[in-house]
Formats: C-alpha cells, sequence, structure tokens
C-alpha cells in the first residue's frame, strides 16, 4: 500500500496513493491506524482523493479506524472521497457515523473545532 504521513500537534494525516481500497490495501491501512493510535494519536484525516473504488473490506477499515480515534475522545475525518465510494458509504448507511468533509482543509478545520469542544467540556 503506496501512503505518505503528515504527523501535526493536533492530527496525522494519511494521504492514500492507490486507486482501490480494497483487501490488499485496507488490512495495511488498518494496521497502520492502529500503529498510530499506540503511538498516541488522537485525531487522524484520511485523504481519499487519490481512491477510486472502495469495497467492503475498506468500509471495514474505515470504520476500525472511525472506533479507534472515538475510543480516545479523538475524531476520524475522512476526505475528498470519489462519487463510488460515497455512494458505497451511502448505501451501506454509515454516511450518518462517519465523519466526511469535501476536502483536507475542511478536515483540519474539524479536527480543532472537535479540540476546542474537548476542551470547553472538560473545563465545565
Amino acid at each position: 500500500m503506496k501512503y505518505t504521513i503528515d504527523k501535526q500537534e493536533k492530527y496525522t494525516l494519511i494521504r492514500l496513493h492507490e486507486e482501490k481500497l480494497d483487501s490488499t490495501a485496507a488490512p495495511k491501512l488498518k494496521s497502520e491506524m492502529v500503529t498510530l493510535h499506540a503511538e498516541g494519536v488522537r485525531n487522524i484525516i484520511l485523504d481519499l482523493s487519490e481512491v477510486k473504488y472502495t469495497d467492503s473490506s475498506g468500509l471495514s477499515a474505515l470504520l476500525v479506524g472511525n472506533r479507534i480515534m472515538q475510543e480516545e475522545g479523538g475524531i476520524f475525518v475522512l476526505t475528498c472521497l470519489s462519487d463510488h465510494t460515497m455512494k458505497l458509504i451511502r448505501i451501506s448507511q454509515l454516511d450518518s457515523v462517519l465523519n466526511i468533509l469535501p476536502t483536507v482543509d475542511e478536515g483540519i478545520d474539524a479536527v480543532f473545532m472537535h479540540e476546542i469542544e474537548k476542551d470547553m467540556k472538560s473545563e465545565e
């Protein structure tokens, strides 16, 4: 699986450089997210701009990422989805579960808003 990771203070951006998020790439993506989580990463933005096709194992990897980030009070944001991937997410009724935004910049904004809200709740 080809990808790049950009670690920032508040989030980690993963850019997939694959056309397919399927049974060959999904297990590697899952293990990378689990590793990042173990390293203390709490917020992940996943840039899927190069992914044209996703199957059920790809969806499973996205759900794993979402679950492990939420367990620690973090946020998992998907950005730049292809029409095919978005359609699969809607058919699976996961569009209400996953955080999906059109651009990486909006994903970054969502992470900062999430962090601000979390800080405000902890002060109460």
